[in-house]
């Protein structure tokens, strides 16, 4: 568990700077719950943004426990290839902070290799729409979770080195979580909450650079850690020096 809190933790802190980005692929959609508020409505419109929100994570936990499985299965394969897996996953961050800060459309083409899959899941979102109820939000939300989304695929990059599902899936619920509080906030106000992100799109973008650069780190420094120059005062190396 020691080993998983420096993952979640980035996972969440992703998804909490990563939220100017959402607000950019699922805003619209988070905004049909903003329609004609005011005071009243409130109190109606608030739980089915939550709903929403709490099925979008429900199937970010589903995707990271299955990409967990698959890791496992591939480290099983391939001991060595962990580390790798999460440089990747830092250089997936580095650029959604690029494309964040600077308005690069850099990851179009992995979101767009997720859009078959989408495509054939979308259609099914079209009865839910207008939401009118509590349990159609949360269907909506599950839904949504498949949106293509390069931030999503660099955070599933990192539930994936975990290799197993249950860490897995709670990595993807702290990112889950992490970008919660805005997409709520875009259900009650949209386009207030769009002026405040539009004005912190490059801050939130270079610290999730640092965060990539960070989850790079990660692996080259317990590779280091682990391969570093002997330390001949352990007994195991002082025995072969005797024998040499």
């Amino acid at each position: 568990m020691t080993e998983l809190l420096p993952i979640l933790t980035t996972a969440l802190v992703t998804g909490l700077l990563g939220s100017a980005h959402c607000f950019g692929m699922c805003g619209g959609i988070s905004g049909l719950f903003a329609i004609n508020v005011n005071v009243a409505s409130l109190k109606t419109q608030f739980p089915r943004a939550v709903a929403y929100n709490v099925g979008r994570i429900l199937s970010y936990a589903i995707l990271g426990a299955a990409v967990a499985v698959l890791g496992k299965t591939l480290v099983s394969g391939i001991p060595n290839i962990a580390a790798p897996v999460r440089f990747a996953s830092g250089v997936l961050i580095i650029l959604v902070g690029l494309q964040l800060a600077f308005g690069w459309r850099i990851l179009a083409p992995l979101e767009s290799a997720g859009a078959k899959v989408w495509n054939r899941i979308a259609p099914a979102a079209k009865g839910l729409v207008p939401v009118e109820s509590v349990a159609q939000a949360l269907g909506l939300g599950l839904i949504w979770g498949w949106l293509p989304c390069g931030l999503v695929y660099s955070v599933l990059l990192l539930a994936a080195t975990t290799a197993e599902p249950t860490s897995g899936g709670l990595v993807m619920i702290a990112f889950g979580l992490g970008t919660m509080p805005a997409m709520i906030a875009t259900g009650i106000s949209a386009s207030k909450l769009a002026q405040f992100m539009s004005g912190k799109r490059l801050g939130a973008g270079l610290l999730i650079i640092v965060l990539g650069l960070a989850t790079i780190a990660m692996p080259v420094l317990k590779f280091t850690s682990s391969d570093g120059p002997m330390d001949h005062s352990q007994p195991g190396h002082m025995m072969q020096d005797e024998k040499h």
